[in-house]
């Protein structure tokens, strides 16, 4: 079994009037499968209201399946004796970081999660000295959070979900609310936490860049998987993407018009380097 194992997940808001009659109920899950390896970076990607979101809050426990199964690091996350332990495995960072910082200077921020969870105080200060070093933020570490960029402040709300020592990190559309410089310095933090340190990283977006480096990417829409495979596999399928109205990366894009225009490039290209060495190779193919 994974880190993250999921079998036939089903998540239902009920809607219920004054009375507690129920008025609505809508499936945000629909039978979602998913198995995460330990020490993986896995992507999920889908529009707003595809359940995404939904998924992310099952895996810290704050929500609980209507039906089937969900089990991180072995745990049940149904049982109420799991619910603490689940969080401490699985870290959550959200898409605004003002809802996670709750400090006026960053050391002290990012040393309260260890701190609630009952880490005695040498070793708290050990944690957040490793943790604000993890993510490029030591120099920071006596500033005041508001005098931080987007960015910045991202980095230290991972920094503090680093300290609780999680195996694992749910990134729930972290980037959503950052300029394109913030962006890349949070996939960069999230990508050095998993090939440095070994934690096992869950990316959740729909920025299609963001995923080109992970193992393994999901694709969800309506409480459902509908396509998963190697970011080279999902990217291969580029009308299938346009249909379910999700964008590609520019550089697949490019490959697969000149695909279509008749030139010899493979499917599946994923960044400007590979759709420059492609061009080349057809190029010098042609020159033969």
């Amino acid at each position: 079994m994974g880190i993250i194992k999921a079998s036939k997940l089903v998540h239902e808001f009920i809607r219920r009037d004054e009375e507690g009659n129920v008025e609505s109920i809508t499936t945000a899950l629909d039978q979602v499968d998913l198995d995460v390896k330990e020490g993986q970076f896995i992507a999920i990607l889908g529009h707003n209201g595809s359940g995404k979101s939904t998924l992310a809050k099952h895996i810290n426990a704050l929500l609980a399946p209507t039906e089937g199964s969900l089990w991180v690091d072995g745990m049940d996350v149904q049982k109420e004796e799991n619910v603490i332990p689940v969080r401490k495995t699985a870290g959550m960072v959200f898409q605004n970081p003002d809802n996670q910082i709750i400090a006026s200077v960053v050391e002290e921020d990012v040393g309260f999660g260890p701190e609630n969870i009952g880490v005695p105080t040498d070793e708290i200060w050990q944690r957040v000295e490793k943790s604000l070093a993890a993510v490029g933020m030591t120099k920071y570490r006596n500033h005041s959070p508001n005098k931080l960029s987007g960015g910045q402040k991202q980095r230290v709300a991972i920094a503090g979900v680093m300290a609780m020592e999680p195996k694992c990190i749910v990134f729930d559309e972290p980037t959503a609310m950052l300029d394109p410089n913030g962006r890349r310095e949070v996939i960069r933090a999230a990508h050095e936490l998993n090939r440095e340190k070994g934690v096992t990283i869950i990316l959740i977006t729909h920025y299609m860049e963001e995923v080109v480096d992970a193992v393994y990417i999901y694709v969800m829409e309506k409480g459902k998987i509908i396509m998963d495979g190697t970011p080279r596999q999902i990217f291969a399928r580029v009308e299938e993407l346009k249909a379910h109205r999700l964008d590609v990366p520019q550089a697949t894009l490019v490959a697969d018009e000149l695909r279509r225009a008749g030139l010899d490039i493979p499917a599946g290209i994923l960044t400007r380097r590979e759709l420059v060495e492609a061009i080349l190779s057809v190029r010098e193919s042609r020159r033969g």
